[in-house]
């Protein structure tokens, strides 16, 4: 917290008069990465169909991560404690993926409306446990990106008809 705050060029306890905990601050870091994740998604405006346009998401998401990776390790992890301040990283970054799927073009008809439901969730989720790993050491920064696009590729896959799986497969191999 101090290293935050000689950074912010700020007294020590300024971020904590202003936030109020370390759990806030780190929570308003978090929301700060994922705003930057979609601020980037939109100015990159990726083409193709809902999976192409998730990929690229993720592509986006682990290069904010690794743009200060320091930092952004000291966040996910902090943000892993158990506590009594709920944030609202979940929300958030399901507010990420549900942009990135957009209509869900390119979805087999059947399951797009399950697809819909429950794939902004589960990418959050896989995201995250990427992070988790990334942030434990398990994962080098120079494979995040490749393994993020692997949990994203695996949970797609079950939505893409069949003659539009192998580029998913592709990855997975």
């Amino acid at each position: 917290m101090r290293d935050l705050a000689a950074e912010a060029g700020v007294s020590f306890a300024t971020p904590f008069n202003h936030f109020g905990s370390k759990t806030r601050i780190m929570q308003a870091l978090s929301a700060e990465r994922i705003a930057a994740m979609t601020t980037q998604f939109d100015l990159v405006a990726p083409g193709g169909d809902a999976a192409d346009r998730v990929l690229a998401a993720v592509e986006i998401a682990a290069g904010v991560m690794l743009a200060s990776p320091a930092v952004n390790r000291a966040v996910i992890g902090s943000l892993g404690a158990p506590g009594v301040e709920v944030g609202q990283a979940l929300a958030q970054s399901r507010a990420l993926w549900t942009r990135a799927i957009g209509s869900g073009d390119g979805f087999d008809p059947d399951l797009a409306d399950l697809a819909a439901a429950t794939l902004p969730g589960q990418l959050a989720l896989a995201f995250r446990g990427v992070l988790s790993f990334w942030t434990a050491g398990e994962i080098a920064d120079d494979a995040l990106g490749h393994d993020a696009v692997k949990a994203a590729a695996s949970l797609l896959l079950g939505f893409m008809p069949p003659d539009r799986r192998q580029k998913l497969l592709a990855i997975l191999r």
